[in-house]
């Protein structure tokens, strides 16, 4: 009998190790399991989506967990918003807009799903896209000067592309119709590609927009940088002047990038993505896929984009109010 015990107490310690090793695997894989949401309001293929899937692996290393970009395209954003706005508070489920969806919306419609200052709250900014404005290849200007005396000659007025009434290269034509008091026609498509296309065929004298989704076309010498809407030169357009360098003020249009959460996450669950996000935009390969594209790594805290977001969103809604525009 003793024999038989000690045989019988042998097997249960060892069922009992088992269960234990197979209590660690499950909850290993448990954690292995646990998935970070960055979901982008327009289609793949776009330049946020570029972003999000630039950052998606890297920033998976810096979690310890997986990373997967997922695509809410539609109503100007407010799917996008409402899904994170609507998710845990946990900072798992991540909203990557580009300044447009919470700074401009906002007093453009005049119903808008989310709030961005009481659903959202701020996590880091990402990126920031100079625009620049672009002409035609033939085009006879070759600064941004040029192109506004030739808008005070002409008879009728110069036309500028955007990718939608109240959309941050429309919203950068009113800044440069004002700063200069020079009458430019909008022209408005929807969406940049087919805006883009328009002036490359000559049926539009210009656009403003982000340079990662020009640098392309003007590398292949389809369209012709003429003006920078920012503070300094961007290095990879080096020769080409800013606004303020032609003596043109106040044209200065940074359409960013930015990570936001559920309102109400705790402000550890912030921190610990700000800096996961922050090693991950140090990181070598990653700082030059996103240079090489012409997007600035522009890390922040948060609450240094929420103090960008609340002057964007003045400085936007002052233009809107003044020049009346209304979301189609």
């Amino acid at each position: 009998m003793n024999h038989l015990g000690r045989l019988l107490r042998r097997i249960s310690l060892g069922h009992l190790a088992l269960a234990l090793a197979a209590a660690a695997c499950m909850q290993s894989a448990f954690a292995q399991e646990k998935i970070t949401r960055i979901v982008v309001a327009f289609p793949p293929g776009g330049p946020v989506d570029f972003v999000a899937r630039a950052l998606s692996e890297q920033l998976g290393k810096a979690l310890g967990q997986q990373v997967i970009v997922e695509n809410k395209a539609g109503a100007n954003g407010a799917i996008a918003a409402e899904y994170v706005s609507r998710a845990a508070p946990d900072a798992e489920t991540l909203w990557l807009t580009s300044v447009g969806a919470v700074a401009i919306n906002p007093s453009l419609y005049d119903k808008l799903a989310y709030d961005p200052a009481k659903d959202l709250t701020p996590v880091s900014l990402v990126v920031r896209n100079v625009e620049v404005l672009v002409v035609g290849a033939d085009a006879p200007y070759a600064t941004g000067a040029e192109f506004v005396a030739a808008a005070k000659r002409s008879k009728q007025p110069l036309t500028l592309a955007s990718s939608g009434t109240g959309s941050v290269p429309h919203l950068a034509m009113e800044l440069l119709s004002d700063a200069t008091g020079t009458p430019l026609l909008h022209v408005p498509y929807k969406g940049a590609a087919p805006a883009i296309a328009d002036v490359i065929a000559g049926h539009v004298d210009g656009f403003f927009g982000d340079i990662p989704g020009l640098i392309g076309l003007i590398r292949g010498g389809k369209l012709k940088p003429i003006g920078l809407a920012a503070g300094k030169r961007h290095p990879l357009l080096p020769d080409v002047k800013t606004f303020e360098e032609m003596g043109i003020h106040g044209v200065d249009s940074d359409n960013w990038y930015a990570l936001f959460a559920a309102k109400g996450t705790p402000a550890a669950a912030i921190a610990r993505m700000n800096q996961a996000l922050r090693r991950t935009l140090e990181t070598p390969s990653v700082m030059k896929r996103l240079s090489e594209s012409g997007a600035e790594p522009a890390p922040s805290s948060p609450a240094e984009l929420a103090a960008l977001l609340a002057k964007d969103s003045a400085k936007w809604s002052a233009v809107v109010r003044a020049k009346n525009i209304k979301a189609d």
